[in-house]
């Protein structure tokens, strides 16, 4: 008996844990909004993730592309389209907010592009909504997901640094989170030079070709790519799918290069915004001072200098696709293996693509006819300790469906996100609901993270995830 109360106690006390960390993530959005309809494209899809991301703030903001003025009217029309498919929405998921508290969000920047509108007297009424929601009496990071220039958070900073003592800046600051979309105006590099403790995500420079965000829209030889054709897009998103869908806009220069600023914040059981180094959705960074000598110039006219500090920047993955077989075993490797930054985001491309056309589903279909994620159910807890060479198995028999669907498993190892980088196999078969493995030997401690990929035969097939962090101990 008294073993039983342990280990309830043990499951209650990590179900808490798990329980903590899903916790939506609040955000703070800028935009460049209307220097590419591609911050159009990202809003539509960022709203139809406002049951599970708790939006803080949407600013309207400058950049190296739109460098004099500021379009929140064109944010308040998106959000219009979001109002007209709301109702639906709560079908699936009555987290969705009303359409009236987000346009309550929309916040304007000053129309100056970059370090010309930071200073004395600089103050916007975005500047000061970021201050005004980083006070607040929330335990949760304040992750600011810029879309364009950064210079509405560059005045946030210069004001808080002008104005709070030293201990309440450090209390400030400690809490902000920032993933940019590379440098779109002079304040990024500034923020980090005189920031040193921020915490900041991002591809430096202009070399906007090179950045691992660019990968949510580039061709990618070798694979197949038609999740992001223009023709997947008509078909899923733009036509068919209510005023939201209908708000989409054609591709001009690239698919949603802003998207990867918010998807990690997305709590899908892979991503974990707080480990940029464990990978997700919006790819994986490692902490470092990156070589400025290797460094690539853009065409933007924003100025490039070497790092004064390490940043979460870009990291490689090397990734080998499991592809379907027809026969036998459901799933094989394939026989190509992909190695750089860019991997580490278009590895799980065809899952959120699938992800955003399943949502857009909700704004018109009610929750009967739609699909919706598989609930993985682990036998054992998220964090497991074993011994240098011991085999151990990873089960979630109790995984199910909301709506009945068949669904298939795909366990594997992920090298790079834990401090063991060779890769460990699965024993036996990587797609049942059970897989074994043999730890590796080791001489210190190790980390060694695998994922469970669960994937449904719905329309559009959509995919759950978990990971699993096990500690290798030498005997």
């Amino acid at each position: 008996m008294r073993i039983l109360v342990l280990l309830m106690i043990f499951f209650l006390t990590s179900s808490s844990l798990y329980g903590q960390r899903n916790q939506t993530h609040r955000v703070i959005i800028l935009t460049d909004i209307e220097a590419d309809p591609d911050d159009t494209q990202s809003l539509v899809r960022l709203l139809l993730y406002t049951n599970e991301i708790d939006i803080k703030g949407i600013i309207a903001t400058t950049s190296c592309w739109h460098k004099s003025m500021v379009n929140p009217e064109s944010i308040e029309k998106i959000i219009q389209a979001y109002d007209k498919v709301q109702p639906n929405l709560i079908k699936h998921d009555k987290a969705f907010p009303k359409a009236e508290t987000l346009f309550a969000l929309i916040k304007k920047g000053l129309p100056e592009y970059g370090m010309s509108g930071v200073g004395n007297n600089k103050d916007s009424e975005g500047s000061d909504w970021i201050i005004t929601e980083l006070e607040k009496n929330d335990e949760r990071p304040l992750w600011i997901s810029v879309w364009g220039g950064a210079n509405t958070l560059a005045q946030a900073l210069f004001k808080i640094k002008n104005t709070k003592t030293g201990q309440e800046q450090k209390e400030l600051i400690s809490k902000l989170r920032v993933y940019t979309i590379s440098d779109q105006d002079d304040s990024g590099i500034w923020i980090r030079n005189n920031f040193p403790e921020l915490f900041y995500i991002v591809s430096p420079g202009d070399d906007y070709g090179s950045a691992t965000w660019s990968s949510i829209n580039s061709f990618i030889p070798g694979i197949d790519n038609s999740k992001i054709s223009n023709s997947w897009i008509a078909q899923n998103i733009q036509q068919g799918h209510g005023p939201l869908g209908a708000a989409y806009p054609d591709v001009a220069w690239g698919m949603e290069g802003d998207t990867p600023a918010f998807l990690s914040l997305i709590q899908n059981g892979l991503n974990d915004a707080e480990h940029p180094e464990w990978g997700g959705w919006g790819g994986r960074y490692e902490l470092y001072k990156p070589d400025f000598s290797t460094q690539t110039k853009g065409g933007s006219g924003v100025p490039s200098e070497p790092e004064t500090r390490k940043i979460w920047t870009n990291a490689a993955d090397t990734y080998t696709p499991y592809i379907p077989n027809e026969y036998g075993r459901t799933v094989k490797m394939d026989t190509v293996t992909f190695k750089n930054n860019k991997v580490s985001l278009w590895r799980w491309r065809d899952d959120f693509q699938n992800d955003f056309a399943a949502r857009m589903d909700w704004c018109i279909k009610p929750y009967e006819e739609a699909n919706h994620h598989p609930v993985i159910v682990l036998s054992h807890p998220e964090q497991i300790t074993v011994k240098s060479g011991q085999g151990f198995g990873l089960d979630a028999f109790n995984t199910t469906d909301p709506d009945g669907d068949s669904f298939s498993f795909l366990w594997f190892n992920y090298p790079e996100a834990g401090t063991c980088k060779d890769f460990i196999k699965v024993e036996g078969t990587e797609n049942a609901h059970g897989a074994y493995i043999i730890a590796p030997r080791v001489d210190k401690e190790e980390t060694a993270h695998f994922i469970l990929k669960v994937t449904d035969r719905g329309e559009p097939q959509l995919t759950s995830y978990k990971r699993v962090i096990v500690t290798v101990k030498p005997e």
